[in-house]
C-alpha cells in the first residue's frame, strides 16, 4: 500500500470496512440491513437515499457515549470517514434479484 492509498481490503477506508464488518457480523443485524436493503431495491430507490438511511440509525446508535470528551470527538471523526454509499451500494447489490 502506498503512503496515499487509504483503500482498505477493497473498501474506502478502514473505517468504512470496519463498519460493513460489523454490520454483517451479527445474524440479526445482517438479516435487518439485509431487508432493508431488498426493500430499497424493490423501491428502486438509490443508493444515495439508503446510504442516508444507513447514517442515520448508526449515527443514532452514538448517543449511549457522554456527549462530549476525547472519546466522542474520536468515535465522530471515524464516523465521518465512513462512505456510506459504498455500503449502501453493496447491501443493495448483494439483495438484487
Amino acid at each position: 500500500m502506498s503512503k496515499h492509498d487509504t483503500t482498505y481490503n477493497g473498501w474506502a477506508n478502514y473505517e468504512t470496512w470496519v463498519t460493513k464488518l460489523w454490520m454483517d457480523n451479527s445474524e440479526g443485524e445482517c438479516t435487518y440491513w439485509g431487508e432493508l436493503a431488498e426493500l430499497m431495491v424493490k423501491r428502486n430507490e438509490p443508493p444515495q437515499v439508503f446510504a442516508e438511511i444507513i447514517k442515520e440509525i448508526k449515527e443514532e446508535s452514538m448517543l449511549v457515549l457522554p456527549n462530549s470528551g476525547w472519546l466522542t470527538d474520536l468515535v465522530q471523526g471515524s464516523i465521518d470517514n465512513v462512505n456510506w454509499y459504498e455500503i449502501a451500494e453493496s447491501l443493495m447489490e448483494d439483495n438484487r434479484d
